[in-house]
């Protein structure tokens, strides 16, 4: 196994404990709503400490419910991850090319003929 490897392994190793840990602790059972988002808390975070606050402005568009709001939210996340993942891709790739170009133009400068390389393509 080779260091990358190795160090991908802890990652993910620390990616998912802490995502189960919290859970496995019983962080936030004390709350009402242990897992609301950080809106949520903010906005009670505020009425609390001034009850008589007024926002500064209101949303442009209001979903009709927690469902929708949680779709759209989710939606948000997927084209981002697209977004992300193509970049990512087409780096790889381009690289890759790169590498690929390169390896042609060393056969070539062996053979003496372009187009005929001695080094396997991938």
């Amino acid at each position: 196994m080779n260091r990358h490897t190795k160090i991908n392994g802890l990652l993910l190793l620390l990616v998912a404990a802490l995502a189960v840990l919290p859970l496995a602790l019983g962080l936030g059972d004390d709350e009402k709503e242990p897992f609301a988002g950080a809106d949520a808390q903010a906005e009670t975070a505020i009425t609390e400490i001034d009850p008589g606050y007024e926002p500064w402005f209101s949303p442009l568009y209001e979903p009709p419910s927690g469902e929708i709001e949680s779709a759209l939210f989710a939606l948000q996340a997927a084209l981002g991850a697209g977004v992300l993942a193509y970049y990512f891709g087409v780096r790889r790739g381009r690289r890759q090319g790169e590498r690929l170009a390169l390896t042609r133009r060393e056969g070539d400068a062996v053979t003496g003929r372009p187009g005929e390389s001695t080094a396997r393509e991938a």
